[in-house]
């Protein structure tokens, strides 16, 4: 009997430890998930992701430039301002800078896909008749998301390939997928001065 004190506590030890072990994995293979869910980095970047983000910066700029202009004056160009000795004459007003940035953009990207550039492009002016701010706002936005669709497409493989412009000139999808962004940025830099012009803060130089 002496030695079956010491051999039943050896057994206990070994069974206990044999359990935290098993209590130990459980619990680690359950918060596994947990971990993977809040800890895992973002998706790495593509060529794609990567001009998708730049065109995104751009599109929330135009938007809410829009957005932030009333529709009484969709259809103002410092021309109106007949500010002497400028020479402002024919140039597009507000809504006609949106549509021919939406325009642009179809006629930009279109290549890229292959995809024919709607109609309503109308040779970079956008719809005549279309004068709503509601309209001309949702023309912009369905643009941008060609674009989004677009680039999405872009690999390693096909991004330098030769391709033609709508124009018909040698050119890369990456200089169509960028050159659509920069051409919106240049844009967007009058249409601040045409809210400045109105005494409108642009919503992306507002709390600065």
């Amino acid at each position: 009997m002496k030695h079956v004190t010491p051999l039943l506590l050896l057994t206990s030890l070994l069974f206990a430890t044999l359990a935290y072990g098993q209590s130990a994995k459980s619990s680690a293979t359950a918060a596994a998930p947990q971990s993977s869910a809040s800890g895992t980095p973002s998706t790495p970047p593509t060529i794609g992701s990567a001009i998708d983000r730049e065109i995104s910066i751009i599109e929330k700029e135009v938007v809410e430039a829009a957005e932030a202009m009333p529709e009484d004056k969709f259809d103002f160009s410092p021309e109106k301002l007949n500010i002497s000795g400028s020479d402002y004459k024919g140039v597009r007003t507000f809504g006609q800078q949106l549509k021919h940035v939406a325009a642009s953009n179809y006629l930009i990207w279109s290549p890229i896909t292959g995809e024919k550039a709607p109609d309503t492009a109308n040779d970079g002016k956008g719809p005549d008749n279309m004068t709503a701010k509601a309209d001309i706002i949702k023309y912009l936005k369905d643009s941008f998301a060609f674009g989004h669709k677009a680039v999405a497409t872009l690999n390693a493989s096909n991004l330098v390939q030769p391709i033609s412009s709508g124009s018909g000139r040698p050119t890369t999808r990456l200089f169509l997928a960028t050159f659509a962004a920069a051409h919106a940025f240049d844009h967007y830099g009058q249409l601040v001065e045409y809210l400045r012009m109105n005494g409108i803060i642009p919503p992306a130089s507002r709390g600065q």
